[in-house]
């Protein structure tokens, strides 16, 4: 049962044209001045969305993007001082590319944000999907078998380092502690100081949804965060999770141990959201699509992204087809509640839903909808929640 709301937020900064006919993603390069401004756009979310309710924030680590599209770099530094701004939101790590850490200074980092903010961030680790930032950091990215096995060996290291008041490691990329005489005495173990103070709930994006991958996730405990809205619950990702637990011998309600998320746009009517949308649904798919995350588009249709103008000769979907799919819910909140039904019923073990808006999403409009969303939508469920009351006749009565 759907009971608790989180928001995703990249780090894209207010962009001045968007769409299909606007500046391509490859040609975009903002000063430093603006790029800043994801600082003070990052805040604005996190203060309405502690005053809303809303269980997590969400924000991504990525790096070296003068286009504007995701422009954190630290999670945990801005965690701590969003800590500061808020009383109860907790600030998700949505996430740490670990083939871009050392995995004893990653886990340092995060041991430090759970004590300062009284253990109001939740870790959260991903292999990362942009060349330029991995392999500039000395992380492997080109070799995905290499980044497969630096990725598990150093979340392993990471959760090691978390659970143990000593610990050592040895493997292919690392040997912690190294042989080597300290003090008087061989070095054997080391301790991470300090360790955090709070339980550690870990979360990763399911993408592949390899058998592989997954069995990793079940055998550490960790909790999947998938894309897409309802069009890929009942295959993929939700089934393989599930499945995965079965193999290591835990039941489970299909959706339990997930997060959902689903983008959405909302207003009085379906014809008006998808219009007002459209230029950030075409802002996100020139940052994504050539990264491979809309799967299905052909070589005309990615060259075309990459272009100024061109998209509907070329095919490329429009938002109608994304709402059509069920990936994207774009239209008024009484519809968005009877969406997260049918999405509650479908995965009877799905307990959080992120909400996010698109790539490109000006602040004022991000700031409404969310703002919207917790009061026309959100009650629906909290009371579902208390009183066992069906959200949809809430949401009509």
């Amino acid at each position: 049962m759907i009971t608790r709301f989180s928001s995703l937020y990249a780090g894209h900064v207010d962009l001045e044209d968007m769409g299909q006919e606007a500046t391509p993603a490859n040609e975009r390069r903002l000063p430093n001045e603006h790029l800043a401004t994801v600082f003070s756009k990052t805040e604005a979310m996190a203060v309405c969305m502690d005053k809303n309710g809303y269980d997590t924030l969400w924000l991504a680590e990525h790096h070296f993007q003068h286009e504007g599209y995701e422009c954190i770099p630290n999670l945990m530094m801005m965690g701590v001082h969003l800590a500061h701004l808020t009383e109860t939101l907790k600030i998700g790590c949505g996430f740490n590319v670990a083939p871009m850490w050392h995995p004893l200074r990653l886990a340092e980092d995060y041991a430090t944000a759970d004590i300062l903010t009284g253990g109001r961030m939740v870790f959260g680790v991903g292999r990362g999907y942009h060349t330029r930032e991995v392999e500039s950091l000395g992380g492997p990215m080109l070799d995905q078998d290499e980044n497969r096995d630096y990725f598990e060996e150093a979340t392993s290291v990471i959760l090691k380092a978390f659970e143990n008041e000593s610990f050592s490691h040895s493997g292919k990329y690392f040997n912690i502690p190294p042989n080597i005489p300290y003090r008087g005495y061989d070095l054997e173990e080391l301790t991470l100081v300090p360790r955090p103070t709070h339980p550690v709930e870990c979360w990763q994006p399911i993408v592949s949804a390899s058998e592989r991958g997954l069995d990793f996730m079940v055998k550490h405990g960790i909790k999947g965060v998938v894309g897409g809205g309802s069009a890929l619950m009942s295959e993929g990702p939700v089934a393989a999770y599930r499945d995965a637990l079965a193999r290591s011998g835990i039941e489970s309600d299909l959706g339990e141990g997930l997060s959902v998320g689903i983008n959405f746009h909302l207003a009085d009517t379906k014809e008006q959201a998808i219009k007002e949308a459209t230029p950030f649904y075409e802002e996100h798919i020139k940052m994504f699509a050539p990264l491979g995350f809309f799967r299905g588009l052909n070589d005309e249709q990615l060259d075309a992204v990459a272009q100024r103008g061109g998209w509907t000769q070329a095919g490329v979907p429009g938002l109608e087809e994304a709402c059509e799919s069920r990936s994207w819910y774009c239209g008024p909140p009484e519809g968005f509640v009877e969406y997260l039904q049918e999405l509650s019923e479908s995965l009877p073990g799905l307990e959080m839903v992120n909400v996010q808006s698109s790539m490109g999403t000006p602040q004022q409009v991000l700031i409404e909808q969310l703002e919207w969303f917790a009061s026309a939508v959100m009650p629906s469920f909290s009371e579902t929640a208390e009183k066992g009351i069906d959200p949809v006749t809430v949401q009509s009565a």
